[in-house]
Parts: structure tokens; sequence; C-alpha cells
């Protein structure tokens, strides 16, 4: 059972497809036998999934493990999610290479693939969560261990986020009206949405500064839009700025000039 299975993001409909060939990967428990062990396990270099409406997302995943005989092969990986949330890679099918360290040690490399449109099945926007990483590694004189959680990692929605100040120019002392949307993809149509309810910073950057300091912080309305007002200083760009939440990463605007006379 060999068959390399790329499915992430998906529904009952492919998992039920693909549960034969992901049933060793997902149903096996923890165990092995020998002194073989796991060192380190890095998903996306440590950082969480960031996956839109559109564009195929490749995660690279690497299993560092040590067994006095050397490491034969990290024979696959397999990340779950929310059930039936799933990604996985085989190594008799070349997706995983492993490069020896030292006589004891290698580091076993492939990458998760994560397609927000793919071509069959329902796309869950539970799928925001934290995932488990499960591996299976074996070494030359035939000890193995499998971790049905070797490590987590976050399948986050992506983010955009707008900034429009104006009038511009404008006069000192007067009025500048500062509007934006922060919004998120969802997989369930393939569209990005309003994030409604979130507190986001307004912050303002000096023309010729660098740093951008808090203005203030204001909520998100119903549908995901921004808007409040500030009084005219100085030359500068406004921006809106998102800390982000669990399934949502953090993401700045660009800043808007405005021309103070």
């Amino acid at each position: 059972m060999r068959a390399t299975t790329r499915l992430a993001l998906l529904g009952t409909s492919v998992a039920l497809v693909a549960t034969a060939v992901s049933a060793t990967a997902a149903q096996a428990e923890d165990g092995g036998s020998g002194n073989i062990t796991i060192d380190k396990v890095v998903v996306n270099g440590g950082k969480p999934v960031v996956v839109g409406t559109t564009n195929v997302v490749t995660a690279k995943v690497s299993v560092t493990a040590s067994d006095d005989s050397g490491i034969k092969e990290t024979t696959y990986i397999h990340a779950q999610g929310p059930n039936p949330n799933f990604a996985q890679i085989w190594y008799d099918d070349g997706d995983i290479t492993c490069v020896k360290v030292s006589d004891t040690t290698s580091t076993c490399s492939g990458m998760l693939t994560f397609d927000p449109q793919a071509s069959t099945g329902f796309v869950d926007n539970n799928a925001a969560a934290t995932w488990n990483l499960a591996t299976l590694v074996s070494a030359n004189d035939y000890d193995y261990i499998h971790r049905d959680a070797a490590t987590t990692f976050k399948v986050q929605r992506a983010s955009k986020l707008t900034v429009n100040a104006s009038p511009e120019p404008v006069k000192k002392g007067k009025t500048i009206t500062v509007t934006g949307k922060l919004s998120r993809a969802n997989w369930e149509d393939n569209l990005y949405h309003g994030y409604a309810n979130q507190p986001v910073k307004l912050q303002f950057r000096k023309k010729g500064s660098s740093t951008y300091t808090t203005v203030k912080t204001i909520k998100t309305n119903s549908t995901g839009n921004l808007k409040t007002t500030v009084t005219a200083s100085t030359d500068g760009y406004f921006r809106y700025s998102f800390a982000g939440t669990a399934t949502t990463p953090a993401v700045n605007a660009a800043g808007d000039f405005v021309d103070v006379q």
C-alpha cells in the first residue's frame, strides 16, 4: 500500500474513498521496536500553513531520527486535521528523501500539499485548526518507531486587509476618514468573506519615519468593514493592522499616504 495521497482540506465524500489508502497511517497506534528514536519533527519551518482560495500550498516536513544501525527510511508522513481532513506522502513513491547526518542519524523530508480547490469533495472551514503529524521511521537493523502525533501544526485561512484614508490632500486640523476591510478565505465557496467583530489597530507612520504607532483600536462590523476618523496633523501613512487568531494569520494593510497641507 504505497499509493501517494495528496488530499487536504477535503470533506467526507473524498475521505471515505481515501480511507483504504490511508488506513495504515491514520489508524496505527504509537509503537515501535528497538532503540530507534525520533529526535525532531518540523512542519513548514515551524510556521502555520496558510491556505487561500486558489493556489495550492506546499509545506515541507522534516523528520530527524536516530538508531545505532543508522536510519533506513521514513515510510510515510501523514497529517491529520479535524476528521476527515488529511494530507499524506510515502517514501516508496519517491516523495520522501532521507539525508544522512551521521552514521546513526538521518533527516527525512517531504512536501505535504494543500489544495483549496480540489476537484472532488467538500471543502470545510473546520480544517482551520491544529493538525497532528504522524510518521513511521525504520532503521537498517529493522528497528522501527511510529508516532501518531510526532508534532502538531496549524492550518489557517488566509487573510486580507485594506485601508483608504480620505480626503487627499487634507488641511491640517480637518477630519480624515479611514475605511478598510478585513476578510479571510472561505473554503466552502473559494471566496474571501468579511471577518466580523475582530479588533483591528489603526496605525500611523509619519513621513520620513519607518515606524508605525497605534492610534486607536476598533472592531470590524458584521461584514468585516472598518471605519473611523482622526484629525489631520502631518504628512504620513495610515494602515490597519490585525494581530490574527488561532484560525487566521496576522496581516497588515499597505500604508495609504495622506498629504496634510
